[in-house]
């Protein structure tokens, strides 16, 4: 699946950065294009990208201090230089773009969704979201944010894929330790996906390609990733089980939404040498994952790669209904709450639900 890449705010930038060079290292040409986008100019300096620096009449450069309707607000005014510095760099080889953010931010949160509804103006192929939510202990001020980018990146995005900071936050990490180990899980997942069908060591039996990805997050709303993998033996018979429970493990251990395995659609795809992918073990692990989400719509199929190990990457679309994403909306609506309290004490009577951006 070839993409163009655009991160906006410190934590989107970071992450596009990691998706690159992981995209680059394992030679899989996925990602055609790359940039990034931010309103504090240091953060854009750190990054080996090219990039464009927005709101510099209103905050000079400093960010905008976690104010996402001011992100919203300096990305809007800075939409048109935004496009002109993407043109060429979106062409005909790209089958979709994604937008990546942190949603609990300034920047990221609030300029995500003014530069999807903008690129789905102009652009005719899926314009996805890849999102980060911020971890419980991150504060009210982030949890509001992310309530209320999320609600409407949903409505603008194709399909938004997030990703849960506490999925992936091991006890005893630092924080920069904890973001640096998230990103790097993350760009390993996102990069495979992307890769599957574009860089093939091989031949498998049921190739995967973009068409199977874009088929997945069809459904719209919010999709999750869950990855596993183990060692395998040179006899693909031996590895049925390694698959089903890579498989497993994938969905009820590793989802970058935990518990949100009731989807609308899920796409299965075992990556290692092609020699060694059991057939049995897919469809196996194939059935099961229908049982799992309930889903009449599973896809399944091979991504041939030189590695002495076999790996269960598990896409899942329409995820929503999910109790994870349940509890991350009344969190989010609380810490609103809490934010309207402090400007007006009275006002949080008249109306407790999470307003959008625009």
């Amino acid at each position: 699946m070839k993409v163009v890449l655009i991160g906006v705010g410190q934590a989107g930038g970071k992450l596009t950065q990691r998706l690159v060079e992981f995209d680059a290292n394992m030679d899989f040409n996925a990602v055609q294009g790359a940039l990034a986008i931010n309103s504090a100019k240091t953060d854009l300096q750190s990054l080996d990208l090219d990039t464009v620096l927005v709101g510099q009449d209103r905050v000079k450069g400093h960010g905008v201090g976690g104010d996402n309707e001011l992100g919203a607000e300096v990305m809007q005014d800075d939409a048109g230089e935004v496009m002109n510095a993407l043109d060429g760099r979106i062409t005909a080889r790209a089958d979709a773009l994604f937008v990546v953010a942190g949603l609990g931010g300034g920047t990221g949160s609030g300029g995500a969704p003014v530069l999807i509804h903008e690129l789905q103006r102009i652009y005719e192929i899926p314009v996805y979201a890849l999102g980060v939510l911020p971890g419980q202990g991150e504060g009210a001020m982030y949890q509001a944010n992310a309530g209320r980018s999320l609600k409407t990146v949903i409505r603008e995005a194709d399909a938004t894929l997030l990703i849960d900071n506490d999925a992936w936050h091991e006890t005893g990490q630092s924080v920069g330790e904890a973001f640096e180990n998230i990103n790097q899980q993350i760009a390993q997942r996102v990069g495979l996906l992307l890769a599957s069908g574009e860089a093939v060591e091989g031949v498998g039996e049921s190739v995967v390609d973009s068409s199977e990805v874009i088929n997945t997050l069809r459904s719209g709303g919010v999709a999750a990733l869950g990855y596993a993998s183990a060692g395998a033996s040179e006899d693909s018979g031996e590895n049925i089980n390694t698959v089903t429970s890579n498989t497993r493990q994938a969905v009820l251990s590793n989802l970058s939404m935990p518990k949100a395995t009731d989807a609308d659609s899920a796409l299965l795809v075992v990556a290692g040498d092609a020699d060694r992918i059991p057939r049995k073990g897919v469809e196996k692990a194939r059935r099961w994952l229908e049982g799992e989400t309930g889903s009449l719509q599973v896809r399944g199929g091979d991504f041939p790669l030189d590695s002495e190990r076999l790996a269960s990457l598990v896409l899942l679309g329409g995820v929503e209904r999910s109790p994870r994403m349940q509890e991350f909306m009344e969190r989010a609506k609380e810490a609103n709450k809490q934010e309207t309290r402090e400007e007006d004490p009275a006002e949080m009577f008249h109306n407790d639900e999470i307003d959008d951006l625009f």
